[in-house]
């Protein structure tokens, strides 16, 4: 992390936890599986690649991936790991030109993305002031994540990521009470896991509230307050977040982001950008 102050996590660190599409092989597009939905417009398993992959590793519909019918394209995020495998894990040797490691490869692939992903939420742990007392711990959790997503591709592939996801979920868990506990007129709000689909939740204050894992598909959180709401694992597909104020949000993703609605009066993280789909 950052040599002066801890609770700043410097760009560059964030940006090697972004996908780094011109130095992947087109990972997630051969790696993944894809069933024809309202997210994909066809259906394929995984390592086999997508027809629309192109011999340079690039979509070739990638600016049109919504009204083509791969809205879910555009939703996915590997947290940097594409890169990560394709640049050092494989040092740069792609899958067309050494089939042979094309297999393991594709299953090393959502291995590193799951850590990637944990990177990302240790350095907002690590960022938050609140936290401070468990900063020693979260740093000691970035380290050992860090050297999984470096370790031989053969140790990759078959390593127990759910065992150091679970380790790290507890901590992050504890880094949420400490957070969400310094929420103004916080009250007890427990929605962890719960099934708010569809749910009428506009203009709710949502402050502090436990919010890890809720299905929020098609919810109107419009002009809902969600500063210092745990978010972690939360579905927004479809939800409503016009005029949502989620500048503080914690453990708020892309991903997350990608899949919901929202204009420009929402508020968001600095970390993370507006979605070119939203009104």
């Amino acid at each position: 992390m950052s040599d002066n102050d801890p609770s700043v996590a410097p760009d560059s660190e964030r940006a090697a936890l972004r996908a780094d599409c011109a130095n992947c092989f087109g990972l997630c597009c051969v790696a993944l599986t894809l069933t024809a939905s309202a997210d994909f417009a066809i259906s394929k398993d995984a390592g086999e690649p997508c027809p629309n992959l192109q011999e340079d590793f690039r979509c070739g519909i990638h600016t049109a991936l919504r009204p083509k019918g791969f809205s879910g394209c555009t939703v996915y995020d590997c947290f940097g790991a594409g890169q990560k495998v394709s640049q050092e894990t494989y040092g740069g040797q792609d899958w067309r030109s050494a089939p042979d490691t094309a297999q393991q490869m594709f299953q090393v692939f959502p291995v590193v993305r799951q850590l990637q992903e944990l990177l990302w939420y240790l350095t907002e742990a690590l960022s938050l002031p609140a936290a401070g007392p468990l900063h020693a711990e979260i740093g000691r959790a970035l380290e050992a994540t860090e050297r999984h997503t470096r370790r031989p591709a053969a140790e990759l592939a078959g390593l127990d990521v759910a065992a150091h996801r679970d380790g790290v979920a507890d901590l992050l868990r504890r880094v949420s009470t400490r957070v969400r506990a310094t929420a103004p007129r916080r009250k007890k709000r427990g929605h962890r896991g719960a099934d708010l689909m569809g749910a009428r939740l506009k203009g709710a204050d949502l402050r502090g509230a436990d919010l890890r894992g809720a299905y929020l598909i098609a919810a109107d959180l419009s002009g809902a307050d969600l500063r210092l709401a745990d978010v972690i694992g939360a579905d927004f597909r479809d939800a409503d977040l016009s005029g949502a104020d989620l500048t503080d949000s914690l453990f708020l993703t892309q991903t997350q982001l990608n899949a919901a609605r929202g204009n420009a009066a929402t508020g968001l993280p600095g970390r993370l950008t507006r979605p070119t789909h939203w009104s």
